[in-house]
């Protein structure tokens, strides 16, 4: 059974993945532009609908994070059966957010192990849950770990066990864009940026091989080496970058899943905020 404060924890989550979703443009990534495109309006819209569905397993997840207290094998292995079942509901919401579904996740449940946590102790203790095997996981690999394997990459498991290094990277983009004056859609765009620069997105890899994914990271760098979202040639250069990935058709969907963690993590301050007696 969920508290208000799973329930809370679990709507903080999906609101950074709505939030995600709003931020445009987002170069090779599903954005409200493509509400005005014929081809594409479905896809946007399912992406939406279907990241309410992860509601409902999100505050399960903090429920039983909550009951057990501690980063054990035996959360680990609940956690993951949850996700399965969660990952069933979305799909018959319109599919989509795995990669997101697996960040959040572990995120919600390390928060609510520690309501007092900031954000980088939460990633800390999602990374000591990450730790542990899913002994009720499927035998067959999954096309991420197929890709991992193939060349390497860290994927969204070794994400997860190294402590969502790419999450922290994004909250300091965040902090770092707000400092200098950017306005909040920029300071997002510029943490996903940031994200896509250096990390490894297996769904890239699949679809790109490694010398597109490094085109991928060389085209992110770009942008913030010309001064970020919030300047003129910064600017410029994302657009030049979106038409690319566009025209490409490549899809960089492990760093949106990761911008979606670091906005879960940047609102904690609200969403863990005591509940005030009547």
């Amino acid at each position: 059974m969920t508290s208000r404060e799973d329930e809370t924890l679990a709507q903080a989550a999906v609101a950074a993945l709505t939030g995600q979703l709003a931020l445009a443009p987002k170069p090779g990534l599903p954005d409200p532009r493509d509400l005005g495109a014929r081809v594409t309006r479905v896809d946007h819209r399912a992406l939406r609908w279907s990241a309410k569905a992860l509601a409902p397993g999100l505050a399960a997840m903090a429920a039983a994070a909550r009951r057990t207290g501690e980063p054990t094998p035996g959360l680990r292995a609940e956690l993951g059966a949850i996700g399965r079942c969660t990952e069933h509901s979305v799909g018959l919401a319109g599919g989509g957010h795995r990669g997101a579904l697996w960040a959040l996740g572990l995120l919600v449940a390390a928060a609510a192990l520690d309501p007092r946590a900031g954000g980088r102790d939460v990633a800390a203790a999602a990374k000591r849950i990450a730790a542990h095997p899913d002994k009720r996981a499927p035998r067959r690999p999954s096309r991420g770990s197929s890709v991992s394997a193939k060349y390497g990459a860290a994927g969204a498991r070794g994400e997860a066990r190294a402590g969502f290094p790419h999450v922290r990277r994004a909250l300091d983009a965040l902090t770092t864009s707000r400092s200098a004056g950017a306005t909040e859609g920029e300071a997002q765009l510029d943490a996903l940026l940031t994200v896509m620069s250096t990390l490894q997105d297996t769904e890239l890899l699949y679809t790109a091989g490694p010398l597109g994914l490094r085109h991928v990271q060389a085209g992110a760098r770009g942008v913030m080496e010309a001064g970020g979202t919030a300047t003129e040639a910064g600017r410029e250069a994302l657009l030049a970058f979106d038409t690319d990935l566009h025209t490409r058709a490549w899809s960089p969907r492990g760093s949106a899943g990761l911008l979606a963690g670091a906005l879960f993590l940047d609102a904690l301050p609200v969403a863990q905020a005591p509940r005030l007696n009547p």
